[in-house]
């Protein structure tokens, strides 16, 4: 966020940026969107930590002329949401699944935070993939919590308890490579592992030639582009036409691997983020969500910080 608004500071169509932190209390979060449109902000940009507890805030900042942009889906229909598809995602790393064992083989899904709604979408999505693979069993089902300590422990006792082949393991996080180790460390032969890609599970591939991954790709960084982009052209009256901006989920597979490699990443390179080698969002197609669409001014993809620098 503040690399992109740095732009418009420095051309000066920009006078000051504020960022806030609820550090996950959406009570406090409501606060600081308050506390925003008390400042009579041009635009407000959320990480939204409810899909509806925002909704009334969101509409007060709608009521004073705030156009909101939120990352991540919200309810109302005053504010544009930036997110994706993930019943799609899921559906698409189960789909993957199912083809790596030509339609027959045992599966362990290690899932989020149970009561998520992420979870549910995600599982809706693997479940419909599954279904049309009746040789493909889903054998076991754990949370993970999106965590590494936690994915490594539960998949630990999974193996544990099922003597039987798991040939493959569902998860859409970013613990691909503790999943990897887990299997590793209780003697089994790897397995196929999908997930978001990550710096450590690249670092992990580099130095694992077995490692079999495949899925996408939800990180951070084209997500805060994409509100930021969608923020500007808002202001600049370019109307947008619906109020969810999907951004495409890019896929990773196992050949695509070495595209999305850097050097810093190794196992440990928890907090590296790789980048889509091309933009997950380009400017035509994000002209399709806007009524009057021009290209984002002071954008360029190529400018995106390196995950390797400094």
């Amino acid at each position: 966020f503040k690399r992109l608004v740095g732009a418009f500071q420095a051309d000066g169509s920009v006078s000051s940026f504020e960022l806030s932190d609820s550090n996950g209390d959406t009570s406090q979060q409501i606060a600081q969107l308050r506390a925003f449109i008390d400042k009579k902000c041009s635009i407000i940009t959320v990480v939204a930590g409810s899909s509806t507890a925002l909704n009334d805030a969101i509409e007060a900042a709608y009521k004073a002329g705030i156009p909101v942009v939120s990352v991540g889906l919200v309810t109302t229909p005053y504010a544009v949401s930036v997110d994706s598809n993930y019943i799609k995602f899921g559906y698409d790393m189960a789909k993957d699944i199912t083809t790596a064992l030509n339609g027959k083989g045992n599966v362990l899904r290690v899932e989020g935070i149970a009561g998520s709604p992420l979870v549910a979408e995600q599982r809706t999505g693997a479940d419909k993939a599954f279904a049309e693979s009746p040789g493909v069993k889903v054998v076991r089902d754990v949370n993970g919590n999106w965590t590494a300590a936690v994915t490594k422990t539960v998949v630990l006792q999974a193996l544990a308890t099922h003597p039987g082949p798991v040939d493959a393991v569902w998860t859409s996080g970013s613990e691909a490579r503790v999943v990897a180790e887990a299997f590793a460390q209780a003697g089994r032969p790897a397995p196929v592992i999908t997930g978001s890609v990550s710096g450590d599970a690249l670092g992990y591939w580099k130095a694992h030639p077995d490692f079999k991954f495949t899925g996408g790709a939800l990180l951070p960084s084209w997500t805060a582009q994409t509100a930021v982009r969608v923020g500007v052209r808002m202001l600049l009256g370019q109307e947008p036409k619906v109020s969810l901006v999907e951004i495409p989920v890019p896929d990773v597979k196992i050949g695509d691997l070495g595209s999305w490699y850097r050097s810093c990443m190794t196992a440990d390179a928890v907090s590296v983020f790789p980048v889509a080698p091309q933009d997950p969002m380009p400017e035509d197609l994000m002209n399709g969500y806007f009524k009057k669409p021009a290209p984002t001014p002071e954008f360029d993809y190529a400018k995106t910080p390196d995950p390797c620098a400094q």
